[in-house]
């Protein structure tokens, strides 16, 4: 596979993004997850290149191929994609948005709403600088914020041990992230083609650093309130998800003017990868 596309940002960062689907379709941005960057949607090209779509992914700053901007909101990264639109010529496109990337979608939505035609966020998260939503987040994920947030360079640490992981046993990332995943899941994960999660996170770890302000951004306000996202937005989330809390989307979904929740009995937290062509469909309309 080829490296990712590199892009001058108006104030001198550069974004790094890679495209998969078709060369010439319409355009979904992809918002990746936690811990992994954007190759988290690489196993999503044979199905994008079917339904005729051109999924763009780019890395958030500081993970992957993009260059930092510490202090950084959620709110900020509209701008990026704002740029990052314009450099791959499309006027309109759809955003995607997985778990940690949720809220970076709903940014672009709110941020750029004549840009944005639709929004599909699979196992979102709610604002985390509310003290009980974030004790409502799933243990490893709440120490890992608050390590970053006081101790950020024991957290660097431990991210560049997790990248090693991910880098050099695959198999045994692999193995951490299906403990994650409802049994319905596992067989779906373990079939994923190269790369799969393994590659996009020893990518997004490398170092270390960059993921230690990842966990610090996400824990900060947004920069914008859901309810500044007049576009129609999916919110999709399995009623098994052990990492994030199912109720988290029926509120956004309530708190989103245009918000709509689609619940999905047994899955867990990997839907997007087990629903794939299921929520690429209904986000862009596409019937091919």
């Amino acid at each position: 596979m080829t490296g990712p596309d590199m892009l001058r940002l108006a104030d001198g960062r550069t974004l790094g993004h890679r495209s998969f689907g078709a060369a010439d379709g319409p355009v979904v941005v992809n918002c990746h997850g936690g811990l992994v960057c954007g190759l988290d949607v690489a196993p999503f090209d044979a199905v994008a290149r079917d339904l005729g779509l051109r999924i763009v992914s780019p890395d958030r700053p500081g993970l992957g191929a993009s260059t930092p901007a510490p202090g950084r909101t959620t709110a900020d990264w509209a701008a990026d994609v704002g740029e990052l639109l314009d450099a791959v010529g499309a006027d309109r496109a759809f955003v995607l948005g997985w778990s940690m990337g949720g809220q970076y979608a709903l940014a672009c939505a709110a941020r750029l709403p004549d840009r944005i035609a639709g929004t599909a966020v699979v196992a979102g998260c709610r604002p985390l600088d509310d003290e009980g939503t974030f004790r409502e987040l799933n243990a490893m994920d709440r120490r890992l914020t608050l390590l970053a947030r006081h101790h950020p360079h024991v957290a660097a640490t431990t991210f560049r041990a997790l990248g090693g992981i991910a880098r050099h046993t695959p198999a045994a990332w692999a193995h951490l992230t299906l403990r994650a995943a409802q049994p319905t899941e596992a067989s779906t994960l373990e079939a994923l083609p190269d790369p799969g999660i393994a590659s996009a996170a020893a990518t997004a770890l490398e170092g270390g650093d960059g993921m230690v302000e990842e966990y610090r951004a996400w824990a900060r306000p947004w920069g914008f309130d859901p309810a500044d996202v007049t576009g129609p937005v999916t919110f999709w989330h399995g009623d098994a998800d052990d990492l994030v809390p199912p109720a988290w989307s029926a509120t956004l979904a309530q708190a989103v003017p245009r918000g709509c929740l689609a619940a999905v009995a047994g899955a867990g937290h990997f839907l997007g990868y087990t629903h794939t062509e299921e929520i690429l469909r209904e986000l862009t309309g596409v019937t091919g």
